[in-house]
């Protein structure tokens, strides 16, 4: 998809913190199969793997021993006349498996990155969405009991126009992270190539520099609006003046005119967020002698992908093996749904929504119901069902009748 978009392999290599050299071998292998991009885009996971098998590139032995040596080295790095290419022949002697001149120096400077100047960054209109949520927490009050409630508040900004989205939610959990995000790419009227979000605990099960573990909600919710997430790069200095600034000024702008104010509501406290919200983008921005608003009009906007036509479900995930009945057991509802017979004794994956239940196996689709909330009951596609199983399926009062109609009538 960023292919497609235009960006370079570099640049979708910085995006997605692989190395440019890797994307590089994935474009090779794409342009030298037999599908178009937008064919393969078109693909199930399962066939993209048979196309594309994956493949380990990284030994642990090897590389923690890479890692030893580079501690040693770095230590040295003062003393007069050193050179890279001197200790990497010291290596190279020392190691059964060494790694090439250009792999040492790159995993080293992923260990030891060079410190980088200030400068002032000149962001692509419509190329990334920053989103962060905000150290001071607004409130509601319980109407009866007078309970005060502190409450999230999540802040985007595209960077080019500094065009400001800003919603109070009841945590920073999940499912309230992808209703803002949905809100403030519905809120944009589009869809940035990529969202960064500095290693959120929401956005990321595990934070890592370079092979970060992206929540799958959040992922499932990233490939449903055709954007990437690209939670480690983290910001930069500049990234994180400009999301802190915006901060800032949603405390000054924001916060501040609803300091005397008493919402007994989460929708009362964001429809007064969105008045304010208005006025906020519609100021004129020292220096630039347009708003945030007529800078995202003339700048963002025409850039931005275009929004989905439905709205994205929340999926959660479960495994079952495939029974000898054909079914699998759901566990959240206690109840059971249909495969084909022939995946018995598999063991499969669960999406699940609030409105479907879709089993998978090696990535492919084989079942796909509505979602039925009945504990014990039995949902079934006739089509998964063998022949045998099939015959007794029609087996209920009416089918009986019928067959002892043929008789006589006192049968």
């Amino acid at each position: 998809t960023l292919h497609l978009d235009g960006l370079s392999n570099r640049k979708i290599g910085s995006m997605l913190s692989i190395h440019r050299n890797t994307i590089n071998g994935y474009v090779h292998l794409f342009n030298a199969s037999k599908h178009s991009k937008e064919e393969l885009l078109d693909l199930e996971n399962s066939e993209l793997l048979k196309l594309f098998p994956s493949h380990t590139t990284i030994k642990n032995p090897r590389y923690n021993e890479l890692m030893l040596y580079f501690e040693d080295m770095n230590q040295q790095r003062d003393y007069p006349g050193f050179t890279f290419l001197f200790h990497y022949k010291e290596y190279q002697q020392q190691s059964k498996e060494p790694y090439s001149y250009t792999q040492f120096m790159e995993h080293y400077h992923r260990k030891f990155p060079k410190e980088k100047g200030s400068m002032k960054l000149d962001h692509e209109p419509g190329h990334e969405v920053y989103i962060d949520f905000a150290g001071k927490k607004l409130q509601i009050t319980n109407r009866e009991t007078g309970e005060i409630t502190p409450v999230e508040v999540f802040v985007t900004i595209l960077p080019k126009s500094q065009y400001t989205y800003v919603e109070a939610c009841l945590s920073q959990k999940r499912e309230d992270l992808i209703h803002c995000m949905a809100n403030a790419l519905s809120y944009y009227g589009g869809v940035p190539k990529g969202i960064v979000s500095d290693n959120l605990k929401s956005a990321v099960t595990r934070a890592s520099k370079y092979e970060p573990e992206i929540n799958r909600s959040f992922k499932d919710f990233a490939c449903h609006y055709n954007c990437a997430i690209n939670p480690t790069r983290g910001y930069s200095p500049q990234d994180k003046a400009l999301v802190e600034n915006a901060v800032n000024l949603v405390y000054q702008r924001i916060y501040y005119p609803l300091r005397h104010m008493t919402f007994f509501s989460l929708e009362d406290l964001n429809r007064e967020i969105r008045k304010l919200l208005v006025s906020y983008n519609d100021l004129l921005l020292q220096h630039r002698q347009a708003s945030r608003r007529e800078l995202f009009q003339s700048t963002d906007r025409e850039c931005l992908k275009p929004l989905p036509e439905t709205s994205y479900e929340l999926k959660d995930y479960r495994r079952a093996k495939v029974q000898k009945i054909g079914y699998v057991f759901f566990s959240p509802d206690k109840n059971y749904y249909s495969v084909p017979y022939r995946y018995i004794g598999r063991q499969t994956q669960i999406q699940y929504t609030k409105s479907t239940v879709e089993v998978f196996y090696n990535h492919e689709r084989i079942a796909s119901h509505k979602r039925n909330p009945a504990p014990g009951s039995y949902t079934t596609n006739e089509d998964h069902l063998s022949s045998t199983h099939k015959a007794y399926s029609q087996w209920n009062p009416d089918y009986f009748k019928e067959k002892a109609s043929k008789h006589g009538e006192h049968v």
